[in-house]
C-alpha cells in the first residue's frame, strides 16, 4: 500500500512540473508575441512617419511652411523615440537605439 502512495505522489508531482512547464512555455510565447507585435508597431510607425515628411515635401510649395511642418512632424518624431526607447528598456532591461527610426 505505502508503494502505491508514493508511485500516487510521484504521478502527482511530474503533474505539477508539467503544468508549470506549460505555464512557463506559455508565458515566453506571450513574451516574444508581444516583443514582436511591438517591433511591426515601431516599423508601422517609422514608415507613417517617413510617408508624412514625403508627402509634406512633394506637396507643400510655400518653403516656410514646409520647413515649419517638418520641424512638428521631426519633434513628434524624437519625443515618440524617447517614448519608445523607455519601453524598450523596461521589456528588456536595457536601453537600445533603434536605427530603423529615423527621419529622412
Amino acid at each position: 500500500m505505502e508503494n502505491e502512495n508514493q508511485w500516487s505522489e510521484i504521478n502527482k508531482d511530474i503533474a505539477d512540473i508539467t503544468k508549470k512547464v506549460k505555464s512557463k512555455i506559455d508565458e515566453e510565447d506571450l513574451v516574444e508575441d508581444l516583443k514582436e507585435s511591438f517591433k511591426k508597431t515601431v516599423e508601422s510607425t517609422t514608415e507613417i512617419f517617413k510617408t508624412l515628411i514625403n508627402t509634406l515635401e512633394s506637396t507643400i510649395s510655400d518653403e516656410e511652411i514646409k520647413q515649419d511642418s517638418k520641424k512638428v512632424v521631426e519633434n513628434i518624431s524624437s519625443e515618440l523615440k524617447s517614448v519608445i526607447n523607455e519601453t524598450k528598456t523596461k521589456f528588456t532591461g536595457q536601453s537600445e537605439n533603434n536605427p530603423n527610426f529615423e527621419e529622412e
